[in-house]
């Protein structure tokens, strides 16, 4: 067998390794209902901000832990509790994709993407208004 023939072999091995371990990082979301009946395993969960509901963070007594209550989209109301600072403009975000898992009623959360408005949303908007009226 060739060297050639040989370091291919290899390559594709590392290759399939590498896929492989990146795989668990690319699960599809799931909901606060999964995430109980799978209470053992790390999941995502998409869901929006309960704006009604009490946000708490102390940096001085504890800055790692932040919670707050979110919603998914089977309307499924929980605690989350990010063990982390709170985010810059958390309060303004649209969406919320979280990491992490349900121990008794919470989600307990170890790491969290947010989707924020557009910085150019009120722009556009004006925009589209002035075009609509010079017509």
């Amino acid at each position: 067998m060739k060297k050639t023939h040989l370091i291919g072999i290899v390559l594709i091995g590392v290759a399939i390794v590498m896929l492989t371990f990146a795989a668990d990082d690319m699960s599809s979301f799931s909901t606060f209902t999964y995430a109980a009946l799978n209470a053992d395993e790390k999941v995502k969960v998409i869901g929006e901000l309960a704006k009604d509901k009490e946000i708490y963070y102390n940096p001085v007594k504890d800055p790692n832990y932040f919670s707050f209550y979110m919603k998914d989209p089977e309307g499924i109301e929980k605690k989350v509790v990010l063990l982390a600072a709170k985010p810059q403009d958390f309060e303004r975000s649209e969406q919320i994709v979280l990491t992490g898992q349900m121990k008794g009623g919470e989600f307990i959360a170890s790491d969290m993407l947010m989707k924020c408005p557009s910085k150019y949303k009120d722009e556009e908007i004006y925009i589209k208004g002035e075009q609509t009226a010079a017509m």
